[in-house]
């Protein structure tokens, strides 16, 4: 029986990296949610809604927000960062908000910019990175926890 060194399995500061990188995400998702109400970060505030097509904000001048998806993103960022306490966590962090993160620019692409249903006030920039994110999501919750059944054995 060996046993192996704390970095063979990625471990940083007490934590392992599926830990370190649902954190990283977590805090991104809460400085995008403060920054969407900042005016200036986003341009056209005064045309911010809480929710619908109708909110014409703009997130580094590219990105539709609404005071929703503002709110949104800091839950999902808080909830994140509580998870990532453990190993398992931030796996579950990374694969479950990823797919949701997948699951809303589907629906994003499929209802369009304009339509009532669009109630995240969500726009095409918004949905192919929220694609992206979701599959980098659930790749890294994936690769980087696979040791994690194996240090339980």
């Amino acid at each position: 029986m060996t046993t192996a060194s704390p970095h063979a399995h990625g471990i940083h500061f007490g934590r392992t990296d599926v830990q370190n990188v649902g954190m990283g995400v977590g805090i991104l998702l809460i400085v995008v949610g403060i920054l969407g109400f900042i005016p200036g970060v986003t341009t056209q505030y005064d045309e911010l809604r809480f929710f619908g097509p109708d909110s014409n904000a703009m997130f580094l001048n590219l990105f539709q927000v609404s005071m929703l998806l503002n709110i949104v993103h800091l839950v999902i960022g808080g909830i994140g960062l509580g998870m990532c306490r453990s190993g398992m966590g931030a796996r579950n962090f990374l694969m479950g908000f990823g797919a949701l993160y997948i699951v809303l620019s589907i629906y994003g692409l499929s209802v369009g910019v304009d339509s009532a249903a669009n109630f995240l006030s969500l726009n095409t920039p918004d949905n192919w990175t929220f694609m992206v994110l979701g599959l980098l999501m659930i790749g890294a919750g994936w690769i980087l926890s696979r040791h994690l059944a194996e240090d339980r054995r």
